[in-house]
C-alpha cells in the first residue's frame, strides 16, 4: 500500500478541484496513482468543481447570525440568484454565519480552513461538495463580527429570500444600559437607513481623509470654472464640502425614515425618551456582489464566434 501523503493529496486538489478527504479516499482506493485517482474522481463526478472555479459568481446571499451584544455576517457566492432560493446553498450560508458567529474568524481563507460542524471535513470541501452537487461556481467572499461590550447589536435584511438571508446585510451597534426593546426598535430603524442611503462612514473623523480631499479638489475645479475669484470660490467650497459630508457621513445624514431628522439628532431623542445615553458605536453593511466585475454575456456574439463568424 502506497503512503498518501500530504503533498500528494495537495496535488490531487490542485488538479482535480475536488475537497480535501474525497482527494485522500481517491489516492486511497488508487494505491496513490495520481492519474487513477483523478479519473477515480471524475468518475465520482467529485473533480466537476473544478471546471466551475473559474466562472464569476456575483449573485448568491449575505447571511446573518446576531444574538444580543454580537453579530456575525457573511457573503458566500454564486453564479446566479436561483442558486440563492436552493435551501442547500441556503443552509449552508446560514450555517458559515454561525461558524463565523462562534469563531470570530473573518478571513475568507481561515474560514474556508475551519471544521464544519458535524461533516467531519473542512468548510473548503463542503463547498466542494456543494458546488459539484448544486453545479455552480460559489465562493465565500468575505464576513465581519460586531460586537458591543453593554447594549445590543441590531440586525437588518433587505431583499430576504429567507429569515437571516437576504441582498443587503446590515449590523448596528448599540452601547447603552436601556432595555433591549428600545434599542433593538432604534436599532432596527437605524439598520434600514443604512442599508437604503449607504453611508461611507459612520463619523466625520472615520472618512477616509484622501476622499475628502478628492472631493474637494473636484469641487474647486468646478467652482473654478465659474471664473469667480479665488476669495468667493473659497466661500463656495465650505458650503459644498458641508453638503458633501451631509450626505455621505451617517450621523449627518437625514433620517430616510421621516426625512428631515438628522441621525445624530434621532439617537440624541431616543436616549432622551429611555433616559439613559445611547451611543452608536459602528456599524457594518454588506451588499450582494458589491465591488465584484460582472461578466457581460453577448450571446449573438459568443454564436458566431461557435460558427466561424
Amino acid at each position: 500500500m502506497a503512503q498518501i501523503t500530504a503533498a500528494l493529496v495537495k496535488s490531487l486538489r490542485e488538479t482535480s478541484g475536488a475537497g480535501m478527504m474525497d482527494c485522500k479516499k481517491a489516492l486511497s482506493e488508487t494505491d496513490g496513482d495520481l492519474e487513477a485517482a483523478v479519473d477515480w474522481l471524475r468518475k465520482k463526478g467529485l473533480s466537476a468543481a473544478a471546471k466551475k472555479s473559474g466562472r464569476v459568481a456575483a449573485e448568491g446571499l449575505v447571511a446573518l447570525k446576531a444574538e444580543g451584544s454580537k453579530a456575525a455576517v457573511i457573503e458566500v457566492n454564486s453564479e446566479t440568484d436561483f442558486v440563492a432560493r436552493n435551501e442547500q446553498f441556503q443552509s449552508f450560508a446560514a450555517d458559515l454565519a454561525g461558524i463565523v458567529f462562534d469563531t470570530g474568524v473573518t478571513d475568507a481563507d481561515a474560514i474556508s480552513a475551519l471544521d464544519y460542524p458535524g461533516a467531519g471535513k473542512p468548510v473548503a470541501d463542503v463547498l466542494t461538495d456543494n458546488i459539484s452537487t448544486i453545479g455552480e461556481n460559489m465562493n465565500i467572499r468575505r464576513a465581519a463580527v460586531l460586537e458591543v461590550e453593554e447594549g445590543l447589536v441590531a440586525s437588518y435584511i433587505h431583499g430576504a429570500v429567507t429569515d437571516g438571508m437576504g441582498k443587503i446585510a446590515v449590523l448596528v451597534g448599540l452601547k447603552s444600559s436601556a432595555g433591549a426593546d428600545v434599542l433593538a426598535g432604534l436599532g432596527k430603524q437605524l439598520a434600514m437607513h443604512i442599508a437604503a442611503a449607504n453611508p461611507a462612514s459612520l463619523s466625520e473623523a472615520d472618512l477616509d481623509p484622501a476622499i475628502v480631499e478628492r472631493e474637494k479638489q473636484v469641487q474647486m475645479d468646478k467652482a473654478r470654472e465659474s471664473g469667480k475669484p479665488e476669495n468667493i470660490i473659497e466661500k463656495m467650497i465650505v458650503g459644498r464640502m458641508r453638503k458633501y459630508l451631509e450626505e455621505v457621513v451617517l450621523l449627518h445624514q437625514t433620517f430616510v425614515i421621516d426625512g428631515e431628522t438628522k441621525i445624530s439628532d434621532v439617537i440624541a431623542k431616543a436616549a432622551k425618551d429611555a433616559g439613559t445615553e445611547i451611543e452608536l458605536v459602528s456599524f457594518i453593511r454588506l451588499e450582494l456582489g458589491e465591488g465584484i466585475e460582472k461578466k457581460e454575456e453577448d450571446f449573438a456574439a459568443e454564436v458566431a464566434a461557435v460558427a466561424g463568424a
